[in-house]
């Protein structure tokens, strides 16, 4: 969710648990501010909150007038003192898997993996371990990276594809209808599409490449990985992830205010197919 309306914006999914304290909420959006001038973001973003065994991990993403030109993470312990993550590599996500259970809550903190390989066969064949260290920093940036690739969602409309191939918020955007925002087809993933071709384009007679340049929410697998309500009568739009428990969505129909925040403790749920 964007930093100029964080105090009013996490009251709109306060109904999932979500909630910030007064001293937490000042300094954060006093944080934002400075995080966004030292860096010249064009704009920034509370992304979330980490649970850890000792101490959690607050998230705050920069992003420049092109979104998809890269955001950069940062994270906090305090809401005061921040620190630059690494940009998650593919390295860095294969081993990031490899660490089970939660967050310790100290970037430092590192885990071993051992696996045993075997080399050779029949009587000449030995074992080997293979020691993987996985940052906790590392797994942190990681968890973040995949979230966004998996969930991370925007009305359709919101953003437009310039000419320049520049990703640049709509202000023509006015909001969904509620009859609109009641159906999957109308929300995007934030990211490069992987599923888009010409046979969808021309399946979808209401296409318009300028704002159907991502994947639709629609054909995610499985299906019934989201969950959708109304809130305040119509008023308030909540969808929550179940793939990523934690993840959840607001928008308010007919209105610009739309955002996102993750709570969780940064597991994804891979037992969801056999729960549908």
């Amino acid at each position: 969710m964007e930093s100029g309306d964080l105090h009013l914006c996490i009251d709109y999914v306060s109904s999932g648990g979500i909630i910030l304290t007064p001293e937490q909420k000042a300094a954060l959006q006093t944080a934002l501010v400075i995080l966004q001038n030292e860096n010249r973001f064009y704009r920034v973003y509370f992304w979330g909150k980490i649970f850890g065994v000792k101490e959690d991990y607050y998230i705050v993403q920069g992003a420049y007038k092109d979104e998809f030109a890269g955001r950069k993470s940062f994270y906090s312990k305090d809401c005061i003192h921040w620190g630059l993550l690494p940009l998650a590599t593919a390295k860095m996500k294969e081993n990031a898997k490899l660490a089970k259970g939660y967050f310790t809550g100290d970037p430092s903190y590192e885990t071993e993996h051992v696996e045993l390989k075997i080399t050779g066969e029949g009587q000449n064949a030995t074992e080997e371990e293979e020691v993987t260290i996985v940052k906790e920093e590392d797994r942190l940036t990681s968890v973040i990276a995949e979230i966004d690739e998996d969930v991370r969602i925007v009305p359709r409309g919101a953003f437009v594809q310039v000419p320049t191939a520049e990703v640049v918020k709509n202000r023509s955007f006015e909001g969904l209808s509620v009859q609109e925002a009641a159906k999957l087809c109308n929300y995007m993933h934030f990211r490069e599409a992987k599923r888009l071709n010409l046979r969808i384009l021309l399946q979808r007679a209401n296409m318009d490449r300028a704002i159907d340049f991502m994947d639709s929410i629609e054909d995610d697998v499985p299906r019934g990985s989201w969950n959708i309500q109304f809130e305040r009568g119509s008023g308030l739009l909540i969808m929550r992830s179940l793939q990523w428990p934690g993840y959840v969505f607001y928008h308010v129909p007919a209105t610009r205010k739309y955002g996102s925040v993750y709570f969780g403790t940064g597991e994804k749920n891979m037992d969801l197919p056999f729960m549908l």
